[in-house]
């Protein structure tokens, strides 16, 4: 029975709800006035239960879709204004013992070249992020005890936090590993990271199984209920997610939001992020293999009723998705991209080899400059605000700023003073004229008071030299 307080996997994702959730959702999404009655719910930003959101979701009347495409712009301006985080992933190591039948990672591939990079490689790297104006990172590693231990893994953040790069550095390093225990979150948290990233792949266990047949990846229990551990290690900010089109997308929207309730309900805080990734192809994998990859139609749909099914979270999407699709999915929820990225172990800085180690195909090529050009051409502010996790505005205090609206207070100036540092050290001429008329104009819509006239001092500061000012 589905108990979302309960600390067990099978309980909190319960198969026999899910079930009930989808025929309840069939049913119910036929009645224009229960759907309105949920989206007038929703309205109220306080968020929907997962059978609320699966009835929007088979909702197949044209007019209330354009509703809940309009709700979703609406609740995303509410939250996060016109601002968008930018992020590049860091591949440390390729090396990986799991089976994941959807991953050119796999143990059994000896097509790919396995690669793993040293402290020294981390660092140029590094470097080379900075250089094109990064300053949040997310470090990706296949799972290998041998490998690519904790040690490493907490030995490579030190690199990252060291470099510092005509006066720059990384400021907030996400990271995106294998499940492991309490303790080894605890030292995740104490080395510094922001957000631990961990995708379920697919909720349904049954079919969970047959995508990881071998590797400690293949222990259902273990990994979904790794989001549990890393809150009882410390780590308040977790970021989950699923890769669409590897199951049903209807199971997949219902467990997900079923997952965000349970860790609501039994921590205190739901999900920081949610990431958006779907099937694509990757060296050995082909999106043919896989029935359930999903049309742009569907899961931009997904996109909108997640939403304004959790409006406190963040949402993600990476360069899989192409220029074209990351601006539609942008108006309608996204809040978090990355921009400039290399999927490959080492491939900022060896660019040549950057497909022979990539794990997935990327769509959107474009350097940094011309993703912050055309976020800034599309009326949004780029953002490389990390000040949240340095002032500990992370866990149930950054919730409950977010969910009263107050977060904005911060987040705006935030974003401003750090795209006019991006402006100042990194962008072109024709990116520079763009964002400077950008920040004038975010700058008129703070109300006037100590907020817009601090800001100003800062930028002015940042202009004459200075860098890292945060609320």
């Amino acid at each position: 029975m589905y108990n979302p307080n309960s600390p067990h996997a099978e309980e909190f994702i319960d198969h026999a709800e899910v079930l009930e959730s989808l025929a309840e959702a069939e049913r119910e999404s036929k009645n224009p006035q229960r759907v309105l009655q949920i989206l007038e719910k929703a309205a109220r930003c306080k968020g929907l239960t997962h059978r609320e959101a699966a009835i929007l979701m088979d909702c197949d009347d044209p007019a209330l879709e354009e509703k809940i495409y309009a709700l979703a712009a609406e609740i995303k301006r509410k939250f996060y204004g016109n601002r968008i985080v930018l992020f590049a992933p860091l591949y440390l190591s390729n090396y990986c013992i799991n089976g994941c039948v959807y991953c050119p990672y796999h143990a059994k591939n000896r097509t790919i070249p396995r690669r793993k990079l040293s402290q020294a490689e981390i660092e140029a790297e590094v470097r080379a992020l900075i250089r094109t104006g990064h300053k949040r990172l997310a470090v990706e590693a296949g799972e290998d005890p041998r490998n690519n231990p904790l040690e490493y893994i907490l030995d490579s953040i030190k690199t990252i936090y060291s470099v510092s790069e005509g006066g720059n550095s990384i400021r907030r390093v996400n990271v995106n590993i294998a499940a492991t225990d309490v303790e080894s979150y605890r030292r995740l948290k104490a080395a510094g990271i922001g957000t631990y990233i961990l995708f379920q792949e697919t909720y349904n266990k049954e079919q969970y199984e047959r995508l990881h047949p071998t590797g400690p990846k293949s222990n259902y229990a273990w990994h979904t209920e790794a989001m549990d551990r890393a809150q009882e290690g410390g780590c308040d900010d977790v970021g989950i997610g699923v890769l669409f089109g590897l199951n049903g997308y209807r199971y997949e929207l219902t467990a997900i939001l079923m997952h965000a309730e349970h860790l609501e309900a039994r921590f205190g805080v739901g999900p920081h992020t949610i990431s958006m990734p779907r099937i694509c192809p990757a060296d050995d994998i082909h999106t043919e293999d896989f029935p359930d990859a999903l049309p742009d139609a569907i899961f931009r749909k997904l996109v909108a009723v997640l939403r304004v099914a959790v409006p406190y979270t963040g949402m993600i999407i990476s360069t899989r998705e192409s220029q074209r699709m990351r601006e539609q999915l942008l108006h309608c929820g996204i809040s978090q991209i990355s921009g400039g990225s290399r999927t490959s172990v080492g491939g900022y800085t060896t660019v040549e080899r950057h497909n022979e180690t990539a794990q997935f195909d990327v769509s959107d090529t474009r350097p940094l400059d011309e993703v912050v050009r055309w976020l800034l051409e599309q009326d949004h502010i780029p953002s490389f605000c990390t000040a949240c996790y340095r002032e500990g505005r992370t866990g149930d205090r950054f919730m409950s700023l977010c969910k009263s609206g107050k977060i904005s207070r911060c987040c705006t100036p935030n974003a401003i003073m750090t795209l006019k540092e991006y402006l100042m050290d990194y962008a072109s001429p024709e990116t520079r004229a763009v964002g400077e008329a950008m920040i004038e104009k975010s700058i008129t819509d703070i109300p006037e008071g100590r907020v817009r006239d601090i800001t100003r001092q800062h930028l002015d500061e940042i202009a004459h030299g200075a860098r890292d000012f945060r609320f």
